[in-house]
């Protein structure tokens, strides 16, 4: 595959991966926001921190307000980051390798963007914000599915899902690394029981809350959480998790091509971390020293596949 094609199928995924954190973020942000009213402006600009956009806000903005904050993450054109132009970017990174992809994942793609373009026409009231939040996620889901029911497991599947999971391990890092310590009152609570709705909403803002439930019988400690997110291989969004599905795509490339790249290499290194830590040792390190490491090390490899691959050679 020409590395061109690569680029625009690992962009287009993380693209699409993006989009449906953010709204997975907004969606958690409010929730905290009905509830806390005396520290929802708080709990939005964690929410711009998150996903590194609280800069470029300040710079529009002079004061936090949650419907300027939802206006700008959701559907502002001149912001690159908003849901509504990443959508558009992945879409357009879709028409780029349209001869690689079925006609369903394309139709889905272009479902998704005529949907969303119609949704985010106008500013979006508050009573209205859950059903549009909920819809991102929804057609973002058609679009993987579509992937899943109707490609060939070849090189094509795996550009396409070694951007997903970058982004989606880059994104559960950030909102434990942003979250935690704001959160936790101090180290000495660590291990211990916490009645907390924004504990609540750091696993709905993975999809992790029900699973956390069956995972931990509803024991929610900061601990027992962190390692959810972290280690549990179970975890569709957990770190752990990321890793493997990337390594593995990226041993199925170095089958078809027949050539080892050094981003098999970083994936194999980043698994073998992974795969040596328990919760215990994190903690030990330093929850945010390790949570910035990798972060280092998820970007990293990721500018190895675009090198390897010669996305842009």
């Amino acid at each position: 595959m020409l590395g061109k094609n690569a680029g625009g199928l690992f962009w287009m995924f993380r693209y699409l991966e993006r989009s449906e954190n953010m709204a997975r973020l907004v969606n958690a942000g409010f929730r905290i926001a009905l509830t806390r009213t005396s520290a929802s402006d708080d709990e939005w600009v964690s929410v711009l921190r998150t996903i590194g956009q609280e800069a470029e806000y300040n710079e529009r903005y002079d004061t936090i307000e949650p419907s300027k904050v939802i206006d700008f993450l959701l559907r502002d054109k001149s912001n690159p980051s908003s849901i509504l132009r990443l959508i558009e970017t992945a879409r357009n990174n879709g028409r780029m390798v349209r001869t690689a992809l079925t006609q369903e994942v394309w139709e889905a793609t272009n479902e998704c963007w005529i949907t969303l373009k119609s949704l985010l026409a106008r500013p979006i009231r508050e009573k209205d914000l859950p059903s549009v939040l909920g819809a991102i996620r929804q057609q973002s889901a058609l679009v993987r599915g579509a992937l899943h029911g109707t490609m060939l497991r070849n090189d094509t599947y795996n550009f396409a899902r070694m951007g997903t999971f970058i982004e989606r391990a880059d994104n559960t890092a950030r909102i434990l690394d942003v979250k935690y310590y704001v959160l936790l009152p101090s180290i000495s609570y660590v291990g211990s029981s916490l009645d907390n709705v924004q504990w609540e909403n750091i696993l709905r803002s993975v999809s992790a809350l029900r699973a956390f439930g069956w995972a931990y019988d509803g024991d929610m400690t900061a601990k027992s959480i962190a390692d959810f997110l972290i280690l549990d291989r179970r975890l569709p969004r957990s770190l752990a998790f990321c890793n493997e599905q990337i390594l593995m795509n990226a041993e199925q490339l170095t089958e078809e091509y027949g050539e080892e790249q050094v981003s098999l290499s970083l994936a194999k290194g980043q698994h073998h971390r992974l795969k040596s830590h328990n919760i215990d040792n994190i903690f030990e390190e330093g929850l945010h020293e390790f949570l910035q490491n990798f972060l280092r090390e998820n970007a990293r490899l990721a500018l190895r596949i675009e090198e390897d691959y010669r996305f842009y050679g």
